[in-house]
C-alpha cells in the first residue's frame, strides 16, 4: 500500500520554501512552523442502542497573533492530529491573504458522520463542545463547518456552548443556519469568491468573460456556486464531474453548448450525486470522470479533492487552458505547478481562490457581535471587495518579486503575520 502524504510535513515544507524566499527571521520561522496550541480529547457518546462509544476529538490553534483562531471542524474517519495541524496552518495563511483579522485553527473527530443517526450526531457535537468549550470562544477560537459537518450541527454546538457559559453566544461558531445566527450569502460564498478571482485574472490576461469557457471538477457546494456565478458572468461551463454514490465511481457530465448549473443542482442530492438518467434525458453526455481535465477550455476549476492535477494528469490538459483556479484545497501538486510555470498557465492558488467561505464566516461573526444582520446583496458586495483586493495584493507581489502566484500568496500572508508579531512585541 502506498504511504499517504503527511499533510503537515507538506505544509511545513511549503512554509520553509517561502521563508527562505523572504529571508524570514529564524525566530519568526521557528514560531510559525508549529501550532501555538493543540488539544486532543476523548468524547464518550451514548449510542442509540444504549452502548457507550469513545471518539477522539482534536482542536489545533496554529496562530492567534492577528486575532482569534478560525477554522472548520471535520468529521472524517481518517482524521489525524497531523491533518488538523496542516489545515490550521493553511487557515492562518488564508485569513492573512484575505486580510481578515483572524488566525488559523482547525478541529476534527475521527468518525464517518453518515454512519451515525441524527441523535448520535447531536450527542457527538455537544460532547465535542463539552470537552473544548474552555478553550474556544468569540475572542479565542471560532469553529465552523467543514467535511462531514453542516449548519445544523453548528447550531447544536452554539447552543451547547451558550448553555455552558450561561449566555447566548452566537459568535462562538460560524456557518450556522440563517435564522439561528447565520449569515445570508454564506452558502454561495466560496464558489462566488472563486469566480471573483477568476474575473480579475481574466481582466489581467485580457480574456473576455463572454467568450470564456470553463470545466469544473466536482459538483459539491463550491463547484455548484462557481458554475452558477461563472455563467452569470457571461461564460460557458461545458462540464462538471461528480461522485456517483450508487455506482461508487466518478463521472463527468458535459454539454458542448454549456451546462445549466441550476438545472443540474436541482437533480443533485445532498451528497453531490447527479441523477444520471434525468441529465441524459435533458441532453447531457455522461463521460468518464477524467474527461473534465482534457476539455478545450480557457479555465479549469478543480473543486473536489487534493492532488487531482499531478505529474501524470497535467499532461492531459489542453494548451488552450490559461487559468487554473483552485476551488479545492491542494488540488495541484508541485510537479504540476512546475509544468504550469513552464507553460505560462496562470494559477489562482487555493488559499486565495477559496477564501470566500472564511471571509463570509468572518462577516457572520461581525454580524453576531453587532446583533444586526446584513442583506445578501450587502454580504456579497463586501465579499467581492475583499476577494478583489486580496487577488491584486498577490498579483502585485508576484510581479514585483517575479515569483509564481502560489509563492506570492504565501509571501503576502506570511509578511502580514510576521508584521503582527512585530507590532505585538513577539519578535
Amino acid at each position: 500500500m502506498t504511504e499517504q502524504i503527511n499533510a503537515f510535513k507538506m505544509a511545513q515544507a511549503q512554509f520553509d520554501n517561502v521563508a527562505a524566499l523572504l529571508n524570514l527571521d529564524p525566530q519568526a520561522a521557528a514560531m510559525l512552523r508549529w501550532p501555538t496550541r493543540e488539544f486532543r480529547f476523548q468524547i464518550p457518546v451514548k449510542m442509540d442502542d444504549g452502548s457507550i462509544r469513545v471518539f477522539f476529538g482534536y482542536r489545533v490553534q496554529h496562530s492567534d497573533v492577528r486575532g482569534p483562531s478560525k477554522g472548520g471542524i471535520r468529521f472524517h474517519p481518517s482524521e489525524t492530529l497531523d491533518t488538523v495541524r496542516a489545515l490550521a496552518m493553511w487557515m492562518t495563511w488564508k485569513c492573512a491573504v484575505a486580510d481578515i483579522p483572524l488566525g488559523g485553527g482547525k478541529g476534527g473527530v475521527a468518525v464517518d458522520s453518515a454512519s451515525l443517526s441524527i441523535n448520535e450526531q447531536e450527542r457527538l457535537c455537544r460532547g465535542w463542545i463539552q470537552q473544548i468549550h474552555r478553550n474556544i470562544g468569540p475572542r479565542q477560537d471560532v469553529p465552523a463547518p467543514d467535511v462531514g459537518t453542516n449548519p445544523r450541527m453548528m447550531g447544536w454546538m452554539m447552543d451547547e456552548y451558550s448553555k455552558l457559559v450561561g449566555q447566548y453566544t452566537p459568535g462562538v461558531i460560524t456557518g450556522k443556519p440563517v435564522g439561528g445566527g447565520g449569515s445570508l450569502g454564506r452558502t454561495e460564498a466560496t464558489g462566488f469568491g472563486a469566480v471573483y478571482t477568476i474575473r480579475e485574472a481574466m481582466k489581467y490576461l485580457d480574456i473576455a468573460p463572454d467568450n470564456a469557457v470553463a470545466a469544473i471538477q466536482g459538483f459539491g457546494n463550491v463547484a455548484q456556486y462557481a458554475a452558477i456565478e461563472f455563467v452569470e458572468m457571461g461564460g460557458i461551463v461545458v462540464c462538471v464531474s461528480y461522485w456517483d454514490r450508487d455506482d461508487q465511481k466518478p463521472y463527468t457530465v458535459s454539454r458542448d453548448d454549456g451546462i445549466d448549473p441550476q438545472f443540474l443542482q436541482s437533480i443533485t442530492d445532498v451528497y453531490g450525486t447527479i441523477d444520471k438518467e434525468k441529465a441524459q434525458d435533458s441532453g447531457y453526455v455522461i463521460e468518464p470522470e477524467e474527461a473534465w481535465i482534457s476539455k478545450e477550455v480557457d479555465v479549469l476549476i478543480p473543486s473536489a479533492l487534493e492532488g487531482q492535477i499531478n505529474a501524470e494528469t497535467v499532461q492531459d490538459i489542453s494548451d488552450r487552458v490559461k487559468i487554473v483556479a483552485e476551488g479545492a484545497n491542494g488540488p495541484t501538486t508541485p510537479e504540476a505547478d512546475a509544468v504550469f510555470a513552464k507553460r505560462g498557465v496562470f494559477n489562482i492558488p487555493d488559499f486565495l481562490c477559496n477564501a470566500g467561505g472564511v471571509t463570509v464566516s468572518y462577516f457572520e461573526g461581525v454580524q453576531n457581535d453587532m446583533n444586526f444582520y446584513w442583506s445578501r446583496e450587502e454580504v456579497l458586495s463586501k465579499l467581492d471587495d475583499k476577494m478583489t483586493k486580496a487577488f491584486h495584493d498577490v498579483l502585485e507581489m508576484s510581479e514585483r518579486e517575479d515569483v509564481y502566484m502560489r509563492d506570492a500568496a504565501y509571501m503576502v500572508a506570511i509578511e502580514k503575520v510576521v508584521k503582527a508579531m512585530e507590532l505585538r512585541g513577539w519578535l
